[in-house]
C-alpha cells in the first residue's frame, strides 16, 4: 500500500515539475532539474518501446524481414541503453548537464 502511494507521489510531483514553462534561451536550475527527473522516469518506464519502434522504423526503411531481425536486435540494444540512461538521469538530476540521449523521449522520431 505504501509503495503505491510513493509511486503515485513521484508521478504527480514529476507532472507538477513538468508543468513549468521552459524558455529555450534561459533555463533555470529548477527547470533543468525537473526536465532530468521527467526524462529519467519516462526513459526507465518506457525504454522497452524501443523494440517495436526500431522494428517499425527499419521495416519502413528496408523491408519487413530486415525489420523483424535487425530491428529486434537494434531495439533490444536501444531499450537497454535508454533504461540505463534513465537511471543515470535520475541519479544525476541535481547536477545541471545536457541531455544524455537523443531524442530525450522514446516516442520522438517514431515513424
Amino acid at each position: 500500500m505504501n509503495k503505491n502511494k510513493l509511486i503515485t507521489a513521484c508521478v504527480l510531483s514529476g507532472a507538477i515539475l513538468a508543468s513549468f514553462s521552459v524558455n529555450a534561451e534561459e533555463k533555470t536550475y529548477l527547470q533543468g532539474f525537473s526536465s532530468k527527473i521527467n526524462q529519467g522516469f519516462f526513459n526507465i518506464g518506457t525504454g522497452f518501446i524501443e523494440i517495436p519502434k526500431n522494428i517499425v522504423n527499419i521495416s519502413h526503411e528496408q523491408n519487413i524481414f530486415v525489420g523483424l531481425t535487425w530491428g529486434t536486435l537494434r531495439g533490444v540494444g536501444h531499450a537497454v541503453s535508454r533504461t540505463l540512461v534513465g537511471g543515470a538521469e535520475l541519479l544525476t538530476s541535481p547536477i545541471p548537464t545536457d541531455d544524455y540521449i537523443t531524442p530525450p523521449y522514446v516516442w520522438e522520431r517514431f515513424s
